[in-house]
Formats: structure tokens, sequence, C-alpha cells
């Protein structure tokens, strides 16, 4: 039942938000002493986060990890289970993960100011690629990305704004996404209703509570839905109400079920606009067309893939309910446009979105894939 809260009685606040300037503490089971949290800021002054994981080895290859938007570098530290920070440290590797400006670590992630993923691939991923390699010198660097931090990556990339990676290992969605036809129709329409009405789709209803303007949101996710968590019907079941799936539900443990309203914060609706230009597109392009603040960001990321000058491994789960075959797809397109391009495609058999690092299996069917791609170029 969904509407079951810990204090019925009592008319909830609408929605609790952080507003102090600390970051929320990473959850792991590491030595805090290999741990460095590093004070940072994109190019622009916003603050994000920036952690650095002790390998233990000066020569040890870096590899930069960003999350997906609303998501945060918790996910590739799941202390419940062997997670892809563990996987690399064993292989030899030195681990870097950005909290870019859509992290729920965040303190200002429902209250700061608005943003575009322009911004994003302007000012943070190259902020952070440029202060890495000031700490690593000439050591190889690679990056991980996942879901949105992969998209916003490809538009860094074909601007030219991160040259030199060693290579680049994709989930999800890179430079063609692709949503089903009723994903899109409820972005478009969820934008246009609610946008004078909420900002955020909460996942954590203990914290909107029953009489709340969110109730029929969970009530909508909650159709058809196996299990009777709240958080996960809306995630798994509605991915924030487009009626997409983020995962699946048995390849994830029970403690890592349990956090999932730690490990992804409310959906912001205004951003919306421009992930709906993107996937009309179907391609990554730019939203601000005419400020020439953003001129160094190609108008389509696709048309400037000729400028990517690394491998890339494009990573998907066969049953990916978000984006689909956009990793498949993206990669006969540039074998057809861009065939000069290191560009290789893996499927995973039975994962879908998250769960390729979430799962409680990934370091045995995933994350075998990754390694193989950074030890053929480190």
């Amino acid at each position: 039942m969904i509407f079951r809260t810990a204090n019925s009685r009592t008319r909830p606040t609408i929605r609790k938000v952080r507003t102090g300037t600390a970051l929320r503490p990473l959850r792991h089971r590491l030595d805090p002493a290999r741990v460095e949290e590093i004070p940072f800021h994109a190019g622009d002054g916003v603050r994000l986060g920036l952690t650095r994981v002790d390998g233990g080895g000066r020569d040890r290859p870096a590899v930069l990890l960003l999350h997906g938007h609303t998501a945060s570098a918790d996910m590739f530290l799941l202390p419940e289970t062997r997670n892809l920070v563990d996987v690399l440290l064993d292989d030899g590797y030195e681990p870097w993960l950005l909290d870019w400006r859509g992290s729920c670590r965040l303190p200002y992630n429902e209250t700061g100011q608005r943003y575009t993923y322009d911004d994003v691939a302007l000012h943070d991923i190259p902020r952070a690629v440029s202060y890495i390699r000031e700490r690593i010198g000439d050591r190889p660097l690679f990056v991980v990305a996942h879901c949105i931090g992969s998209l916003t990556l490809s538009l860094s990339m074909t601007a030219g704004l991160v040259p030199g990676l060693a290579g680049v290992v994709s989930q999800g969605v890179f430079l063609t996404p692709k949503l089903a036809g009723r994903t899109s129709l409820r972005m478009t329409v969820a934008g246009e209703l609610l946008k004078n009405r909420i900002d955020h789709i909460p996942v954590d209803f203990r914290k909107v509570g029953l009489r709340s303007r969110y109730t029929p949101l969970f009530a909508l996710a909650s159709r058809g839905a196996d299990c009777p968590d709240p958080t996960c019907q809306i995630l798994h079941n509605s991915a924030w109400g487009s009626g997409a799936s983020l995962f699946l539900h048995e390849n994830l443990s029970d403690a890592t079920h349990d956090r999932l309203a730690e490990l992804l914060g409310p959906a912001p609706l205004w951003i919306l606009p421009h992930l709906r230009r993107i996937e009309l597109a179907r391609s990554v392009v730019r939203w601000h067309d005419t400020d020439h603040r953003y001129r160094a960001l190609p108008p389509n990321a696709l048309d400037a893939a000729a400028r990517i000058d690394t491998p890339v491994l494009l990573l998907a789960g066969s049953e990916n309910g978000l984006w689909l075959d956009s990793q498949k797809l993206c990669h006969e397109v540039l074998a057809h446009r861009q065939p000069q391009l290191d560009v290789s495609y893996t499927e995973i058999p039975a994962y879908g979105h998250l769960d390729t690092f979430l799962g409680r299996g990934a370091a045995l069917d995933v994350f075998g894939h990754i390694l193989e791609f950074l030890g053929d170029r480190r």
C-alpha cells in the first residue's frame, strides 16, 4: 500500500530540501585515509564534488567516473556489493569520481540555479579533466560515464574540450538518444501540464507524504507494480512518471533496493525542454543557440563526431527500458558516417539501465567488459 506513512495523522510538508553548504558524505567501505575529497568548482564557479581514491601507486592510470542525472558518485561505491571502484583498484587503476551539478549529493540539487546540459558539457566535465591531468601528469586518463553523464561527455568530446583521453566507456546512451514513443509523449505532456505546478518529481514518498501534490504521481506509478515500495515503483515502474524502467528488479540486492531513495534524487522538470529537443533530434544538440558564451559547443554533436580522438566502448543492457537500443543505433550510425573512429559496442544480456552498475552481479557480468577495454589501451 503506497499511502502508508510513519505518521499519517500529521500533515506533511510538500518537499524538504537541503540548504547547507556541505556535500552529503559518500557511503563506502574503503579506508577513509584513501579517500580524498577535493574542494572543487566548475569553470563557471558552481560548486561540484570531486573525489580521488588512492590506489597505492603513482604509476596507475586514472579513471574518471561520471554518474547519471539525479544520481551521484555513490552509484560507483556501493558498500553492499563488489562495486566498480573495488574492481578498478584491484586491477591497478586510480579512480576519480565527479559529482557534477546534477548530483543528488550536492546541497543545492533541488534549490540551486537552473542549468542545461550545455553547462555540464562546457563547465563541469572539462574542468574536472583539466584538474585531474594537472594531478596525474602524463599518466593515461580514461572515462567511464553513465546515462546523462555520458550524453554530456559526448558534447564535450565533439567540442574538442577534453582531447587526448586514453579511452571512454559510455553506458546507456551516447550520441544518438532514443526513447520509446510513450516515454517521449509523457515527457512532453508532463512538462506542459506540470511546469507551473511543480519543479521536481520526487522519489521518496516518505518525505512528501500522503496529502501532497505528488500523491497522484506515486499512485500512477503504482499501477501494475509488483513491488510495494513507492520509490521502486516510481523508478522501476515509471522512471519519474515517464513510463520507462530504470532497472531489472531481480538484479538488485535487497540492500541496494532499500537505498534507492538515497542513490537517486528528484528529477527536475525544468530540464525537460533540452532533453526533449535532444530526443527529437536523435542527437545531442546544444540548447543555447544564440548565447555566445556557449559557442564552443557544436550545435549538433553527431555532426561533429569526427572530432572524437579516442577509442569508445558503447555499453548497454539488452533490456534497457529507458534508452532502448540507443547504443546499438549509435554504433551503426558512426560505422556508416565516421568509419575511421574506433568505436565498439557490447550488449549485456538480461540487464537494464542502472543495474549495469547497481546490480548485485555487475562485477561478474558487466565490469569485465570495462576492464578488458581499459586494459587493451592502458
